[in-house]
């Protein structure tokens, strides 16, 4: 039990996610109907996805892209290649491991070549990168694959509606980056690259690939056998790998369960429901992130969508919400924990830095996104 209270002490998202499933069990007792009601399918394919993208970082399957850096001889040509790295990687294995992948090499890269002052703005852009270039896709963030899971419409409409988005915030940071590096614009970068990432071994890091291309087909195609995977993902992974499954993050497993209960309790009340739909419809952009501020993008999708009748506003504005503070997005505490456990003390600077410039980006893409939130995605 004290372990129990440590983790989530450790966790304050799931501690919330664990107090608002309790409230809405307050709200609704625990019936046959409200287990239904959770989306099964939608916590098994973040399993898979959790168990795969573990083993992406321990068999360091992006090595080859890192070593790349090595060719790279100016302060912006390095930060364009970080930053985009984490940009377009975030598309296929998430934000959150995109940045787990890409922050540290950062901050290695960037101490080896004396250019320590440039980590904190050029992580926050990694930040933003991680958060809008995983928009794109189906199964670039937690949100779009429950939102994706919950709406009738094919992977490439899905990527149609929030092309705009990605070549705008693409082309932002662009410009970000040359703004940073404006008095220099051809600053050298002297980085030191043969200790950034040991070796990729060879048969495991095809299998995780196999196995994460056998996910994107269940997510693309909708499959109902989606549990067949799911049973091949885990037996493999046992086979080959088991003490993995110590080191996959179950924590957001727990708060995407935790939040499902919460949304259906809700749901199942009329007199709360009565008055979110009311609230909520014609609202959905700014309810998601108003709402993400509180309880995160993800959680926030997951509580607004039965109540949503503008769906691209819901899915916009929960892409959005992660520029306005670190608990908008559980990938930009995710960066946060990256940078103080380097930088112990240093919390305070993290923030000042990251607020900053990602104001800057939300005050330039939050009303082209409200405008966008008015294209019907099932037309």
């Amino acid at each position: 039990m004290k372990k129990i209270f440590l983790w989530l002490k450790k966790e304050p998202m799931v501690t919330l996610s664990v107090l608002a499933a309790l409230a809405g069990l307050i709200i609704t007792p625990p019936s046959e109907a409200l287990i239904k009601q959770i989306d099964w399918r939608t916590l098994g394919t973040l399993l898979m996805m959790l168990c795969v993208l573990e083993g992406f970082k321990q068999e360091n399957v992006l090595r080859p892209l890192v070593t790349l850096t090595g060719k790279l001889k100016t302060m912006v040509s390095l930060s364009l290649f970080l930053v985009f790295g984490v940009f377009f990687s975030s598309m296929f294995v998430t934000n959150d491991v995109s940045l787990l992948i890409f922050v540290p090499i950062t901050i290695l890269l960037f101490r080896s070549a004396g250019k320590e002052h440039y980590i904190l703005p050029v992580i926050s852009m990694e930040n933003i990168a991680a958060i809008r270039g995983s928009l794109l896709t189906p199964f670039g963030s937690p949100q779009n694959l429950f939102l994706y899971g919950q709406a009738d419409i094919t992977v490439w409409r899905f990527m149609l509606h929030m092309l705009p988005m990605c070549i705008m915030s693409g082309i932002l940071l662009i410009c970000f980056i040359l703004f940073l590096y404006r008095k220099d614009i051809k600053e050298p970068a002297v980085c030191d690259k043969e200790k950034l990432m040991p070796q990729a071994t060879g048969f495991r890091r095809w299998m995780y690939l196999g196995l994460f291309i056998l996910i994107l087909l269940v997510i693309v195609t909708r499959t109902h056998l989606w549990y067949i995977a799911l049973a091949i993902v885990i037996v493999t992974v046992a086979a080959a790998d088991r003490k993995l499954f110590i080191k996959v993050d179950y924590a957001l497993l727990v708060t995407f369960l935790c939040f499902f209960v919460f949304s259906s309790s809700i749901a199942a009340n009329s007199s709360i429901a009565g008055f979110l739909e009311k609230s909520v419809a014609g609202r959905e952009y700014w309810w998601a992130i108003g709402l993400s501020q509180i309880i995160s993008n993800v959680p926030a999708s997951i509580v607004l969508y039965p109540f949503t009748k503008n769906f691209a506003g819901l899915i916009y504005g929960a892409d959005t919400a992660g520029l306005c503070s670190l608990i908008g997005s559980l990938a930009s505490v995710i960066n946060y924990r990256i940078y103080v456990r380097e930088y112990p003390g240093r919390g305070r600077q993290f923030i000042k830095t990251f607020t900053l410039v990602s104001w800057a980006f939300f005050a330039l893409v939050v009303i082209p996104g409200l405008l966008l939130s008015r294209w019907n995605f099932f037309a």
